[in-house]
Parts: structure tokens; C-alpha cells; sequence
């Protein structure tokens, strides 16, 4: 059985996503290594993607981004301590 071309879609965006995340980690251990702190690089890591999906998608966008992330944050998605079963 081949792969719908949604499923070609999905594992295209989930490899660009990967990539994405690879370069974020990157630019994270650059900054640690220059002394940034933790906090600092969050920050502008974060400033700057709602400004750029503003650009992109309008405030409108950025809000619907942020409420999306709100809500995965209060199920534990990004916690440190969460296991995957």
C-alpha cells in the first residue's frame, strides 16, 4: 500500500519540523555557551517567532498560535518531566 500524498504532506512537515528543532537547539547552546542565560534566549526566541507569525499569518494568527500553545503547555506537553507512553 502506498502513502496518500497526505501522508507524504504530514511526513515532510514532521522532517522540517525536526530540522527546525534541530537548529533552535543549535542556536540555544550557542547562546549558552556565550554566557546568554536561559531565560534571556527564551525570551527572544519567543518574541521573535510571534513577530514573524504576525508577519506571515496577522495577529489574528499569532493569537490562535498562542492559545494552541497555551493549551498543549497545561496538558504537559512541554514538560520536562513528561513520559511518553
Amino acid at each position: 500500500m502506498q502513502p496518500s500524498l497526505n501522508d507524504i504532506d504530514d511526513m515532510i512537515v514532521h522532517e522540517k519540523r525536526q530540522a527546525a528543532l534541530e537548529y533552535q537547539n543549535e542556536a540555544w547552546a550557542d547562546g549558552m555557551a556565550d554566557g546568554i542565560e536561559p531565560e534571556i534566549i527564551a525570551d527572544a526566541a519567543i518574541a521573535h517567532a510571534i513577530r514573524e507569525t504576525i508577519r506571515i499569518q496577522g495577529e489574528q494568527g499569532a493569537e490562535a498560535l498562542l492559545e494552541s500553545l497555551r493549551e498543549r503547555m497545561l496538558a504537559g506537553e512541554f514538560s520536562p518531566n513528561r513520559t511518553l507512553q
